[in-house]
């Protein structure tokens, strides 16, 4: 007896008479995050030229090596003539900055505010008292400390910072942000020769008092309260040589731990809260 063949189409599962699948959707691509320039980053010849005719302060000019001619030579000496640093280097340097902006070998690093001169400092110091508080960081690298330097500097009342324009660490957006506003309150003047400076703030009267781990003098028993410079040094070398010869007093912070050293901004912090207890035992501001 023949057998009867069941419709195809009403197969369970099979042929035409199956339920149409779900279609799959392809996820979404997630997007890409938008690319943008640090925010004291400014790249390209015009965008440069402007910042610097505008009068904002530029801390440090990168132009691509055999980039130095045209508009480019004019970008250069208007910089120097503003007292930017003005380096050459490799177009793969800017390009790795600039993050896909257009250059054209041309890259410039602002600062966040404007910094003040050496005889404006001293001035606003000396207005405000007669025993005025600086501070002087010695090729100081890391933009993280100079931002807490300059946070408990404005604690403190410091009268004013100073860095050196070459081999130290500007004023950048990285250390506004960690100053925590700090920034728009503390002067800090750029200064040339660190030895020279020191020399002449000699003659105004100031005391030269070093932070240095092999110091003669515990920072306790030292005097901070008359016109004075504390200088901090490099993360890792400390006070250069030449300053450390300069200074009137080495001071130490005491160590008793089996880490010889603390982080610079956290020993600026126990120095520079010293001098404000000295101060304010004496009933100096």
């Amino acid at each position: 007896m023949e057998k009867k063949k069941r419709p195809v189409g009403n197969e369970k599962g099979r042929g035409e008479g199956k339920a149409p699948r779900p279609s799959v959707k392809a996820p979404r691509p997630i997007p890409e995050k938008s690319v943008s320039l640090p925010e004291d980053v400014v790249v390209g010849r015009n965008a440069v030229t402007e910042a610097l005719k505008s009068g904002r302060t530029v801390n440090r000019l990168l132009v691509a090596d055999q980039d130095g001619q045209g508009s480019v030579r004019e970008i250069i000496r208007i910089a120097r003539e503003n007292g930017a640093i003005v380096e050459m280097g490799a177009r793969s340097q800017i390009e790795a900055i600039a993050r896909g902006f257009r250059h054209q070998g041309v890259l410039a690093y602002t600062s966040p505010v404007d910094y003040t001169s050496l005889d404006e400092l001293l001035e606003s110091a000396g207005k405000k008292s007669d025993s005025p508080f600086l501070l002087l960081l010695d090729e100081l690298e890391d933009p993280h400390n100079l931002g807490a330097i300059l946070r408990t500097a404005d604690a403190v009342g410091v009268d004013g910072v100073l860095i050196p324009r070459r081999r130290s660490c500007p004023l950048s957006a990285t250390v506004a942000k960690t100053s925590a506003g700090a920034v728009e309150y503390v002067p800090v003047a750029r200064i040339g020769n660190i030895a020279q400076t020191i020399k002449d703030l000699k003659k105004e009267g100031f005391w030269i008092i070093g932070a240095d781990m092999d110091g003669t003098v515990d920072y306790f028993d030292a005097d901070l309260t008359g016109a004075t410079v504390l200088v901090v040094g490099n993360e890792g070398r400390g006070i250069s040589r030449l300053v450390r010869e300069s200074c009137d007093i080495l001071v130490r912070i005491p160590m008793l731990g089996k880490i010889n050293s603390l982080n610079v901004s956290v020993a600026g912090a126990v120095l520079m809260y010293e001098s404000l207890r000295q101060r304010e035992k004496k009933g100096k501001p």
